[in-house]
């Protein structure tokens, strides 16, 4: 079984009301449901919009901090679910049930093999 990353692309310039946040996180909430049931959910997390990002980069033997994402984009990681599949097939299928309850595209990424249990 590998373990895959599935990252919500969230366009921040699209503003959601409080009433689309609560119906997405009802339906994302039943899918993290049916992935509990199936034995492939791992972990979930959702996050704070990027401007609330700090970023450490290394150079020189030192460090420096700055507010903000990493990278200025339109799209950013806006949540995540880490599931366990058989193969890749699975993991789409999966991200396919995410997509649809979030109303985001989500990018899967399996972990690398050193990452693994």
């Amino acid at each position: 079984m590998t373990q895959y990353l599935l990252a919500v692309q969230l366009d921040e310039s699209v503003p959601e009301t409080e009433e689309e946040t609560r119906t997405q996180m009802a339906r994302t909430g039943r899918v993290v449901d049916d992935m509990k049931a199936a034995g492939v959910w791992v972990f979930v997390g959702g996050l704070k919009p990027s401007h609330a990002s700090t970023v450490v980069r290394p150079g020189g033997g030192t460090t420096t901090i700055t507010d903000g994402p990493f990278a200025e984009t339109k799209e950013q990681l806006g949540g995540f679910w880490v599931i366990r599949c058989a193969d890749l097939d699975q993991a789409l299928a999966w991200a396919g049930r995410c997509a649809l309850a979030c109303g985001q595209p989500i990018e899967v990424r399996p972990f690398d093999d050193f990452s693994q249990d």
